[in-house]
């Protein structure tokens, strides 16, 4: 019998600001307490004992649940129900930690013994899943989950990724170029949907491969491994989250495509850094190794026109004889909500563009929550600003070459494409004048991320440095529901128009029109020297 590895860790404490029972409608007590981290009787607990009184609240880890309110302000419940349609909490508390640092060594705290309280005594063999709630589902919704995994079960969504030629021919190089990073190693797949990379690993002379994929796609990659006898026998396909599977032995290399809109959209990059810390070996290799998420401001006339007509639909008085109008509103800021994504011509950036690099060989899972980027660009031409354009770009670092897989503008397009955070508010901007703002995204359960934008425009020429900000402009976007404008015409114009063809010559007789009689009378009755006339 396996020892639980909840014994393994030390008992700990964190004092507390104060702790109050939700239940209780008194007035919360200000007075210290103590939250303590333990194993008990084959159970492990979360203790929060009040330094004024005797009474204690006692959390059962694998039950319980922390949400936060606010840099230093939690909640803890526990889940009194058995059923997963019908949700309730038997008991809660209000927590607020003296800094935010106790809070977050805190939140690790209980990340750490709680996974471990869920896995505690069983013991799982290749490719089966905890029957117990797993990591994955504490944080994501059970309708995005369920949704995400039936698109990506079907082949056509595969054959759309396998189709780009720019994703699939670079793996394939990174792969190939860097066969001594592979031969003779064990290697992990990641969501290894149809198991093509498994398939590059093995043809790069891998030992084993592990393909980890949760949807229905894992039986199609397994047949279609089979059909490839060539490196078969070495490709093992696990169905399941990295989350919950467990593998017999650690890998020297992982592999996989993480990367969704501007990066981190679908949240599978939280998976990647998971799938590090469990099965990768501490000398391994990841690849892609680092991203980088791109940033510039862009002027575009024809789309923002185009946005802001959209909601005019709204804006009818007499629409079967409803006014439409007290919607316009919303409307509008329903449309400016949404991220466009598509190609655009890299002409129409204001501004060079900046970058924030995440590194996977050292991020942490919690380190995707909350993403907040500064931004600070210089403007290089005298226009109206509409927002902020965005792409990224991964890095496959092998031991012999170093190759870069990007999504930019002007570059091969991708099935990525681009994206354009719309401002409702466009900006006036100066040649040389200095644009600041912040990008700020925060992870939501539906897999995705809320998008906080700030530009700003400030004073610039003689005396700047004494200014401030002449001009700012706020917006909030939803990453989970962009506006697709991919197959959408771009109306922008040329530098100069192509010759017109020229056209064959027609005879009168070849042009008929119903006033072709009145027309004969006309010019029977006009001058027979007209120039003498004049």
């Amino acid at each position: 019998m396996e020892v639980s590895s909840v014994k393994k860790l030390e008992q700990l404490e964190y004092s507390l600001e104060s702790v109050t029972d939700l239940s209780s409608s008194s007035v919360s007590s200000s007075s210290p307490a103590v939250a303590t981290f333990s194993y008990v009787d084959g159970v492990t607990e979360l203790r929060f004992l009040q330094s004024d009184s005797t009474h204690c609240f006692n959390f059962d880890l694998a039950s319980a649940q922390l949400f936060k309110l606010g840099p230093v302000h939690f909640i803890c419940v526990s889940d009194g129900s058995s059923s997963s349609e019908e949700k309730s909490f038997s008991k809660g508390v209000n927590i607020k930690f003296k800094n935010e640092k106790d809070s977050k060594d805190f939140c690790e705290s209980f990340e750490e013994w709680r996974n471990d309280s869920v896995v505690q005594g069983s013991s799982l063999q290749n490719g089966t899943v905890s029957a117990n709630k797993s990591k994955f589902d504490n944080k994501i919704e059970a309708s995005s989950a369920k949704m995400y995994f039936h698109y990506y079960g079907q082949l056509l969504h595969q054959q759309n990724m396998l189709q780009d030629y720019v994703r699939t021919g670079t793996y394939y190089a990174a792969v190939m170029e860097n066969h001594s990073d592979f031969a003779g190693r064990v290697v992990v797949d990641v969501g290894a949907g149809s198991g093509i990379l498994s398939m590059f690993a093995a043809q790069a002379g891998a030992k084993h491969v592990y393909a980890v994929e949760a949807s229905e796609m894992a039986e199609y990659a397994r047949k279609l491994i089979a059909g490839n006898p060539l490196f078969a026998d070495r490709i093992t396909v696990i169905k399941g989250k990295v989350e919950d599977i467990e593998l017999p032995e650690k890998a020297d290399i992982l592999i996989s495509e993480p990367m969704g809109t501007l990066l981190v959209n679908e949240r599978m990059l939280e998976s990647y850094v998971i799938a590090r810390d469990r099965f990768m070996t501490p000398k391994g290799k990841m690849f892609p190794t680092v991203g980088r998420i791109h940033m510039a401001p862009f002027s575009d006339e024809f789309l923002f026109i185009e946005m802001a007509n959209k909601a005019m639909f709204w804006q009818q008085q007499n629409y079967y004889g409803v006014d439409l109008t007290p919607l316009y509103g919303s409307a509008h800021q329903g449309y400016f909500s949404q991220p466009v994504v598509d190609a655009f011509d890299p002409r129409l950036l204001v501004a060079s563009p900046m970058f924030h690099m995440i590194d996977f060989t050292q991020m942490k899972e919690e380190d995707f929550y909350e993403i907040d980027i500064p931004l600070k660009f210089t403007a290089s031409m005298c226009t109206r600003m509409h927002g902020l354009a965005c792409w990224f770009d991964v890095l496959f670092d092998g031991s012999t070459v170093q190759r870069w897989l990007t999504t930019a503008p002007g570059a091969p397009t991708t099935h990525w494409y681009q994206i354009r955070c719309v401002l409702s508010q466009p900006i006036y901007v100066m040649a040389g004048q200095e644009i600041t703002g912040r990008l700020h995204l925060i992870a939501h359960s539906a897999q995705s991320y809320t998008i906080d934008l700030t530009l700003s425009a400030k004073m610039w020429g003689p005396g700047a440095s004494q200014g401030g900000i002449l001009q700012s402009s706020t917006c909030k976007f939803d990453l989970k529901e962009p506006y697709y404008r991919m197959s959408q015409p771009q109306a922008y114009p040329v530098a100069q128009e192509p010759p017109l063809q020229p056209q064959p010559e027609l005879s009168t007789q070849d042009i008929q029109t119903p006033n072709d009689e009145l027309e004969e009378e006309l010019l029977q009755q006009l001058p027979q020297n007209p120039s003498a006339q004049l």
